[in-house]
């Protein structure tokens, strides 16, 4: 990713010998934008029309997100870690998505069938178990923002060292995670059971915007646009990621204070604490050196993806637990990082 590799060099230049000084600063320039733009949108949602966050989130959906995977393939090179690399984010999203489908049945088996008497004790800290509440539960689990905030921070954690394995775990996760993975559940959950097959679900997949603009890009790495149509293309993150966060920030505003924090926190725990500490365990197995070990154990444990909350728009989902686990991870990883960075040495 020549963009992307410029970038970072740029950031890890400026990084001063002290790591720790390194990673706040990092943190300042990743979180500033969220929450600038978050509270704008938070601010704008009382002036708009109630079907705006929809309208903005399919948008998203289907230019948005599209526009930045296009700039973002273009510009990577898929010679290096093709291999090992995008074998272990699959390993991680398939063990994520486990995680996330048995805590799911105990969810609702204590809900439905069990209904112990100190259930009542701890309700209000469990989420909805309605059909839509379940596919965001899997997805808000299961797939992190390993585009922005990932990317952002592991220039300065790694200081001069391979930033490869990281770039390569987030084009996989968007390509197979997101919008793979993400795709099905959300158009599983996102129907009622009985309208739910096979043929549905194939449609959906075959139909993702942005898997058609992965291939577009790929195909096209080796034809060169003019001047134009470069600056085009990569200007997507000019709109892309504040339109991310404006939407975060309108559904953030509706939600009912701590309460509906509480209902996040088990799928925070499972997404910022469980899946990261397995993957930092099985790249210490695998023998990894200190920057893949890093790189792969942040990127696993990356905040809930704002594409959960898009894939909320634009199947029907529970859009509140979607941006509360956002919310919840994004204060949590301030707490997780400096945990990876001692056991990842």
């Amino acid at each position: 990713m020549r963009y992307l590799r410029d970038r970072s060099v740029t950031i890890v230049q400026g990084v001063a010998p002290d790591g720790g000084k390194g990673m706040i600063a990092s943190l300042v320039h990743a979180y500033t934008p969220l929450i600038f733009w978050t509270g704008v949108g938070a601010l704008l949602f009382r002036f708009l029309p109630l079907s705006f966050p929809r309208f903005l989130g399919r948008s998203l959906y289907w230019v948005g997100v599209p526009w930045q995977i296009f700039s973002l393939v273009r510009e990577t090179d898929f010679s290096t870690h093709v291999g090992i690399a995008p074998a272990v984010t699959i390993a991680t999203l398939g063990t994520g998505l486990t995680l996330a489908w048995i805590t799911l049945q105990l969810l609702v088996w204590l809900r439905t069938e069990a209904k112990p008497a100190w259930l009542g004790a701890i309700e209000s800290w469990l989420p909805p178990m309605d059909r839509a509440a379940q596919g965001t539960f899997v997805i808000a689990s299961t797939i992190g923002n390993t585009g922005f905030v990932g990317l952002g921070l592991i220039p300065a954690l790694i200081s001069t060292g391979d930033l490869s394995w990281a770039v390569f775990y987030s084009v996989t996760q968007n390509l197979i995670g997101t919008y793979g993975i993400g795709v099905l559940v959300a158009s599983h959950y996102g129907r009622a059971e009985a309208q739910s097959t096979i043929w549905t679900l194939l449609r959906d997949i075959l139909t993702v915007p942005t898997l058609w603009a992965f291939a577009a890009a790929y195909f096209t790495q080796s034809i060169a646009f003019p001047a134009w149509g470069e600056t085009i293309v990569h200007s997507s993150l000019v709109f892309v990621i504040p339109a991310s966060f404006l939407l975060m920030g309108m559904r953030l505003i509706q939600l009912n204070g701590i309460a509906s924090l509480k209902t996040a926190t088990i799928p925070v725990l499972l997404k910022a604490l469980i899946l990261p500490s397995l993957v930092a365990i099985a790249v210490a197995i695998l023998g990894l050196n200190y920057d893949a070990r890093l790189s792969l154990t942040i990127m696993a444990g990356v905040p809930s993806a704002f594409a959960s909350l898009i894939l909320a728009e634009e199947y029907n989902l529970d859009h509140d637990l979607a941006a509360s686990s956002i919310a919840l991870s994004t204060i949590a990883i301030l707490a997780t990082i400096p945990v990876w960075l001692l056991i990842s040495h």
